[in-house]
């Protein structure tokens, strides 16, 4: 049977140690290296054989999602799984974007985390378990299908009246203060509609929302 040859890149070495006796006992992986980000990493990244690496989400000296980007430049084959307490949405988003096949978090099981490396080593993807029963996994399966198949569901998400009013304010250049006054609410609630704005659409700031706002208008006046 071939074996599952793995890379492990993590900056906490109790947990990079302990991960590798883990692995190391089950017969259908074999540990290549596990690694902490340094220059002897970068070479491992460029001239390892591996099929599945294991890569902490918050490295110290490296931004993980560069670290991926090298990989995919290096070798189209190799499979990410990323590692960490949380990831939001954006973060997932953007790590799905750039290839990664899996996450897991750092307080799942040894069942839960060795089964999610055998299915990524198989060409499955796997979303952290918070977010699979979410809208946000329908994006991310669209977002590997292009621009269409995200408008599709970012058409559908569902926004609330106050919501939509945010918006459209928010695109006409309103701060938050100035929506609050506007809408006889308090800036506190105001933050809270553009966190949740932001987060059903997958966005990161304000300027996307009113270019959503936008985009929305200029598609229903071109129907």
């Amino acid at each position: 049977m071939k074996k599952i040859r793995l890379l492990i890149i993590e900056d906490n070495r109790l947990l990079r140690e302990g991960l590798t006796e883990v692995l190391k006992k089950e017969s259908d992986f074999e540990v290549i290296a596990a690694l902490q980000t340094d220059e002897k990493m970068l070479s491992k990244i460029q001239t390892s054989n591996i099929d599945v690496v294991l890569l902490d989400l918050g490295l110290q000296s490296y931004d993980s999602l560069d670290i991926v980007k090298l990989f995919r430049k290096n070798d189209t084959d190799v499979k990410v799984v990323l590692m960490g307490l949380f990831a939001t949405h954006s973060e997932v988003l953007d790590f799905v974007e750039c290839g990664v096949k899996g996450f897991i978090l750092k307080n799942a099981t040894v069942d839960d985390f060795l089964t999610t490396i055998r299915a990524v080593a198989r060409g499955e993807k796997v979303l952290p378990a918070y977010l699979t029963d979410s809208l946000f996994a329908q994006i991310v399966e669209q977002s590997l299908n292009g621009p269409e198949g995200e408008k599709k569901i970012l058409d559908s998400v569902q926004m609330t009246q106050r919501e939509k009013e945010v918006i459209e304010l928010i695109a006409d250049g309103l701060t938050n203060k100035e929506i609050a006054q506007k809408l006889y609410i308090s800036p506190h609630t105001i933050k809270s509609h553009v966190h949740n704005i932001l987060e059903k659409l997958t966005l990161h700031s304000r300027l996307q929302i009113a270019k959503y706002a936008h985009d929305k208008e200029s598609s229903a006046t071109n129907d």
